[in-house]
């Protein structure tokens, strides 16, 4: 972890970028307290996610596809039976 006060931050602020993006972690100081870190955001996947991941996993009961009983349909749009 690299400790540095405001004023080096703000003069090198590239170069401490550049480590942030290389994994360190950055402990911003005013007048040798701590006020705030800065680390690099996690990196997004560079590829969509493939799909069917869970194919076969699991299984979805014939019973789920069925319409729902008159009460519970009910009970979703705010009604009484």
């Amino acid at each position: 972890m690299i400790k540095l006060n405001i004023h080096e931050a703000k003069t090198h602020l590239s170069e401490y970028l550049a480590k942030v993006e290389a994994g360190e972690t950055v402990l911003l100081c005013r007048r040798n307290t701590p006020v705030a870190e800065i680390r690099a955001l996690p990196q997004r996947l560079k590829e969509p996610r493939p799909i069917g991941l869970a194919k076969g996993a699991f299984q979805i009961s014939k019973s789920f596809f069925e319409p729902l009983p008159d009460e519970v349909l009910a009970a979703f749009e705010g009604r009484d039976l």
